[in-house]
């Protein structure tokens, strides 16, 4: 996992744990449980996203003719 992903998933734990701990303490509200939903998906989502290509199976862009040292 890179940076963003890591601090994505931190916050998601976050969220969710505060949510918790509002629902126990105030009552359940509807709009934080489905906030930690879409932050749970989108979190999901960037993880499947950074994991699908690793960087080293990455295509290179093709060199220009002539070499890398002409301009």
């Amino acid at each position: 996992m890179t940076g963003p992903t890591k601090t994505m998933a931190v916050l998601t734990c976050s969220a969710l744990v505060l949510t918790t701990a509002y629902t126990v303490a105030l009552g359940s509200s509807g709009w934080l449980w489905f906030g930690v939903v879409v932050l749970i998906v989108a979190t999901i989502g960037m993880t499947a996203s950074d994991s699908a290509v690793p960087s080293a199976s990455r295509p290179r862009p093709p060199e220009r003719p002539g070499g890398p040292t002409q301009p």
